[in-house]
């Protein structure tokens, strides 16, 4: 492993879903001995890992951005490339691989054609259905230019990083199987549990013992939020209350008026932003984690998360979730208000069942989305794109390094909100 470019079209870091990926194969590239220039936005916190560099791309005036495709990105992208562009035209022989993310793929295509440096593309989810779950329509241009997009990008990939087995049947598809596609589950890399915020938590949020339904990330529509509060009042009955982190304001207040449409104002918590490196101690508080997505093929970041947590997970049964897990490691129901009440409802009233859930996700954690795996993953890809591969011993000394640099972080990071 060498020095590698990495092009980030997000506000990274901030946390949510794709800036948290970045940063984690920064660290996971790290980890391995790589150094990494990461060209991003003007916007985000500089999170400091050993070997990183941030290399970022103003746009005067611009200070925030949302989650999404937005025209608001455009000037944001032009920045980045412009600049990550130059520095590959300038100092190609300064680098040996490039990294792209997202959109930021198409530029790496080129310019690895260009210059002849190895092009390691993470792909994340098929572009023309993300478009579609930001309300595009399937045959809409904004979709239809998604996936020539994609395609363009994967063919002119050395090696794809898939973020899940169907983005990796999409890539090998498209390139017509020349190009090597590695899954590398996009694992959260989480900080370590702090039983003191688990224990504040729980006391403010069931002052009366009440049991606790969490759910902790974005609040777009697609995650299906709202399935969760019809879905109490269908648990009158129940000593249970959701609680609500993650969101912007604007959004918070949408769903403490549907809360309070449906008469449950007071059994949901609309706890707000919380620091990311809380999150896992704020899973602790709950004793039962919701992921309420209504379609999809892209498993969100959270549920990895959600399993390694030591506590039980209720999900819809859709294919963002059921590539991850199973009715052994999930309480799986359809996305409707009254299966989720129903599923709410079986598992509150079995201790038994909530041990087994969390046993089962703490196991596959361990088996198969722990960090090891996780950087070995990465390993595979730069591989595959020419780079060494690692060793057993370099593998698990390089896991050790990411686990450091999070250990690190948490004692030194200062609180921002999540967004993931």
């Amino acid at each position: 492993m060498s020095r590698i470019l990495m092009i980030s079209p997000h506000p990274t870091y901030t946390p949510r879903g794709t800036p948290i990926s970045v940063l984690n194969r920064c660290r996971a590239l790290s980890g391995l001995g790589a150094e990494v220039d990461l060209v991003t936005y003007g916007i985000g916190t500089n999170v400091p890992v050993p070997g990183l560099r941030w290399l970022r791309a103003p746009v005067p005036g611009v200070r925030t951005v949302k989650v999404g495709p937005s025209v608001a990105k455009l000037p944001l992208d032009v920045a980045v490339f412009i600049r990550a562009a130059w520095l590959v035209l300038r100092r190609r022989h300064r680098y040996d691989a490039l990294h792209t993310h997202e959109e930021a793929g198409l530029l790496g295509a080129l310019l690895s054609r260009l210059t002849g440096l190895p092009h390691v593309y993470d792909m994340g989810n098929d572009m023309s259905v993300v478009a579609q779950n930001y309300g595009f329509g399937r045959f809409h241009p904004v979709t239809v230019l998604a996936g020539l997009v994609e395609r363009i990008t994967v063919r002119g990939s050395t090696s794809v990083i898939a973020h899940f087995p169907s983005v990796a049947a999409r890539a090998r598809h498209a390139s017509h199987g020349r190009v090597a596609a590695t899954v590398v589950f996009n694992v959260s890399l989480d900080a370590p549990v702090d039983p003191d915020i688990t224990e504040r938590a729980r006391a403010s949020w069931a002052p009366q013992g009440e049991q606790i339904l969490l759910y902790a990330g974005t609040l777009e529509a697609y995650q299906g939020v709202p399935l969760l509060v019809e879905a109490m009042t269908q648990v009158r009955d129940l000593p249970v209350r959701l609680v609500i982190v993650g969101g912007r304001e604007d959004q918070q207040r949408l769903l403490e008026k549907l809360a309070a449409g449906l008469g449950v104002a007071d059994r949901v918590v609309i706890a707000g932003a919380a620091a990311q490196q809380d999150v896992p101690s704020l899973y602790r508080a709950a004793d039962v984690l919701a992921s309420p997505r209504e379609s999809g093929d892209n498993t969100p970041l959270k549920l990895f998360s959600y399993l390694g947590s030591g506590r039980p997970v209720l999900a819809t049964r859709i294919a963002s979730h059921t590539q991850i897990v199973d009715d052994t490691t999930a309480e799986l129901v359809e996305p409707t208000p009254a299966a989720l009440a129903a599923g709410i409802r079986r598992l509150l009233g079995s201790p038994e069942r909530r041990g087994e859930l969390a046993r089962n996700g703490i196991r596959a954690v361990d088996e198969r989305y722990g960090t090891r795996a996780y950087v070995a993953g990465v390993a595979a890809a730069y591989a595959h794109a020419g780079l060494a591969d690692e060793g057993d011993a370099d593998l698990d000394a390089a896991a050790r390094a990411v686990a450091e640099q999070l250990i690190a972080e948490s004692r030194t990071r200062p609180s921002r909100a999540v967004d993931a």
